[in-house]
């Protein structure tokens, strides 16, 4: 290879090395970035988002993700964690249209209300708003979010009543809404998602009445619906027949039915259905299944604790305070 080839190969690399550079450096969407220098200044500067240089590329800055050309490089993830950040949730977060992901998590000084901006957001998927000190109610306009996949607002102090419209989310895969302040009851329309039967954790709030029978028709993988006010017949969970459930937490509540000729599906692994006014016996037919948490303390149970399977696995303290339950762990039936 002669010099002049040599020297064409090493400026025709250089200058494709310079426009690579020059082209990633220039990624970031002008008007997301000005978005973005907007949320930074609401939340005061802080320095998790020191990174957050107007001199620089946004799609190179800390807790946030930029899409490839398809969508021209714009902002697809919001991402704010774990970090000393004072405020509210700035009404700029609106102003990013492209974004999927929009997470505020372990932010304890995080005020106000759930942002009326967000609704403008309609490509989100995940919306994350959890481990703050958000107050409020949940906003009927999530419900117009439609590609949303994941609500997580647990750990927060909302108050109020569950929206019924969640249930039209068609795209919906789980509602996270624990250890809130939420009232009232179960909304009836939660028995008709009309997509994915989503995970639904509502345990730790002030929920009261009884559950909507129609929830009984949709095979659920997760229910957690522990310490809330909750009464009555709660066995429309239970069932074997094409139902793929993996954990119910009934727990701490004030539900009232028989459990003794209920089925567990073969997917089980967590039933926890402690401090309620459960009656009957333990079916036999739950030795079959490979239970890893199981709690049916503090009820009005009765009878011989099954032998074979897991039932023997736990301690006492998964069975006692029962009206005459008996048989290992407990004392031996008289």
């Amino acid at each position: 290879m002669d010099k002049t080839t040599t020297l064409l190969i090493s400026l025709l690399f250089s200058f494709t090395y310079l426009a690579t550079s020059l082209s990633k450096n220039h990624l970031c969407n002008q008007d997301d970035k000005n978005a973005l220098l907007k949320i930074k200044k609401a939340l005061n500067n802080p320095h998790q988002l020191v990174s957050w240089d107007p001199e620089s590329d946004c799609c190179s800055w800390y807790c946030l993700d930029c899409g490839d050309a398809t969508v021209n490089y714009r902002v697809t993830a919001l991402t704010i964690f774990a970090a000393n950040i004072s405020g509210q949730i700035p009404p700029e977060v609106g102003d990013l249209p492209y974004l999927e992901k929009l997470v505020f998590h372990k932010l304890t000084n995080i005020t106000g209300t759930i942002q009326p901006t967000i609704a403008k957001l309609k490509k989100l998927r995940d919306l994350t708003l959890s481990w703050t000190n958000l107050t409020g109610p949940i906003p009927d306009f999530i419900s117009q979010l439609k590609n949303l996949e994941i609500l997580d607002l647990s750990y927060n102090h909302l108050s109020g009543s569950i929206p019924s419209s969640l249930s039209t989310l068609p795209k919906i895969l789980a509602l996270k809404l624990s250890r809130n302040k939420l009232t009232g009851s179960i909304p009836e329309s939660f028995g008709s998602f009309p997509g994915t039967v989503p995970d639904l954790r509502l345990s730790h709030n002030q929920l009261s009445g009884s559950i909507p029978k129609s929830l009984g028709n949709l095979n659920f993988n997760v229910v957690e619906l522990s310490r809330n006010k909750l009464e009555g017949d709660a066995s429309m969970f239970f069932g074997a027949n094409n139902r793929t459930t993996y954990s119910i937490d009934l727990s701490r509540n004030m539900f009232q039915f028989d459990l003794s000729k209920l089925e567990v599906p073969d997917s089980l692994g967590v039933l926890d259905l402690n401090h309620n006014g459960i009656t009957g016996n333990i079916p036999v037919q739950w030795t079959e299944n490979p239970l890893q948490i199981f709690n049916v303390s503090y009820n009005r149970l009765c009878g011989h604790i099954p032998i074979g399977g897991s039932l023997q696995e736990f301690d006492s303290y998964s069975y006692f305070h029962n009206k005459c339950l008996c048989g290992a762990p407990l004392d031996s039936c008289k």
